[in-house]
């Protein structure tokens, strides 16, 4: 069997955090959908927006562009499927109905997942809008099914989803993987090790520690909480309900309910909570957020041009890849951090990508792709990481596909 994961138009509505990376490879609750894919029997195929093809092809060799002509059927999956327990158990179940009819499970407007005859759509060039085409076109012969398969819509659909699923995940990891309990709740992987008089509280969820990852003295650990292989939690943090942390990441100060990806530091005092975090981000010394308004109502959010109310009470900030903060700011309850951005003093407003945001100071300026590209070239060789050609293209990518945003900035822009 082909096992196709796609993106489709709504892809762009998780911007920022999708500016840089392909959907299926958000980290929620301690997975990606990646991971669970990669565990499917079949040929595995990856079809990301045009600018993303090189980085797929070179950080997942595994991935295929092209479909298995001899296999019979395609089990396509939207990229932006929760990586859940729940989620994927589902999936497993609809892939093996036994059907002579094609078979299309939908998320509102979304196809979620479908089972196609390979012929159907082996030869087309754009395989997206063939399998859009072939779903929206088939009807008389393709047959509806009812699961309740849950896709990420929004970026704060990810710090939602991460809140609900958090507990399955972790106990899937757990029953999977290979760790040793050192005591009640508590459990490490390989020589991770973990400092003296550190405190930890898994009465509402286990705390998991990765392979190579040192949790500092005097810390306090509160579960359910996932620490990524080669992670660093240092002395006198507290991480706590819920945060998820990718490999190779430094942490310290307080932590809750929140989602860091790889290669991301927050090392020193300062809250951050109930928010997402790309790779390659780091906030300075003294950096918080606010995750609750005053009013202690649902936070609303605003994206682009569009206000969604999200029912939820508490949400941080959404940051994308690479964007930094300077010493003691600010970021207001519910703001979008664009990709690539460098934020000082209060963050009031959403953030475009590829800015120096320095609204409290009477500044905002443009940030050119050749001041990050040099800046990435750095904190690469920081952490002993090679910087590809495909890395400086996608930086430039991502300029031009943010540029809308600093358009719709509510503030006007100046080199």
């Amino acid at each position: 069997m082909n096992i196709v994961v796609f993106e489709d138009a709504g892809t762009e509505q998780l911007f920022p955090i999708t500016t840089g990376r392909a959907a299926y490879t958000v980290t929620c609750a301690a997975y990606r959908l990646v991971d669970w894919l990669s565990e499917f029997k079949g040929h595995l195929v990856g079809i990301v927006r045009p600018y993303l093809e090189t980085i797929q092809r070179l950080d997942f060799p595994t991935l295929h562009t092209k479909l298995d002509p001899s296999a019979e059927w395609t089990l396509v999956v939207n990229a932006r499927l929760v990586p859940s327990v729940s989620n994927i158990s589902l999936l497993r179940a609809f892939a093996k109905l036994d059907s002579t009819m094609p078979q299309v499970v939908r998320s509102g407007w979304a196809i979620a997942a479908a089972l196609i005859p390979t012929g159907q759509i082996v030869d087309k060039p754009d395989l997206t809008s063939a399998i859009e085409d072939y779903c929206n076109g088939a009807i008389d012969h393709i047959e509806m099914v009812e699961l309740e398969l849950r896709l990420f819509q929004y970026p704060h659909d990810v710090i939602r989803e991460n809140m609900n699923c958090f507990q399955e995940n972790i106990a899937h990891r757990i029953a999977t993987g290979d760790y040793q309990q050192t005591k009640a709740g508590v459990f490490i992987a390989g020589n991770a090790q973990i400092g003296k008089h550190v405190v930890t509280d898994s009465q509402a969820g286990p705390i998991v520690i990765d392979e190579g990852s040192q949790i500092g003295p005097f810390c306090f650990l509160r579960g359910p909480i996932y620490i990524g292989p080669r992670s660093k939690v240092n002395e006198h943090s507290a991480i706590k309900d819920c945060v998820s942390l990718g490999h190779t990441t430094k942490i310290g100060g307080e932590i809750e309910g929140t989602v860091f990806e790889c290669y991301s530091n927050k090392q020193h005092h300062g809250f951050l909570g109930h928010s997402y975090l790309g790779s390659w981000v780091n906030l300075g010394a003294g950096t918080c957020n606010s995750d609750l308004k005053n009013t202690y109502g649902n936070v609303n959010m605003g994206y682009r041009d569009e206000k969604v109310a999200t029912g939820m009470q508490f949400i941080g900030c959404i940051m994308g890849d690479y964007a930094k903060s300077a010493i003691n700011t600010g970021i207001f309850t519910g703001k979008t951090i664009g990709a690539c951005s460098m934020l000082y003093g209060f963050i009031t407003t959403n953030v475009p990508s590829f800015v120096n945001y320095a609204r409290t100071f009477g500044q905002t300026t443009e940030l050119p792709p050749s001041v990050m590209v040099s800046t990435q070239k750095r904190m690469f060789r920081r952490r002993n990481v090679e910087q590809r050609p495909s890395d400086i293209q996608l930086i430039h990518d991502m300029y031009q596909a943010t540029a809308p945003e600093r358009q719709l900035s509510e503030s006007p822009l100046s080199l």
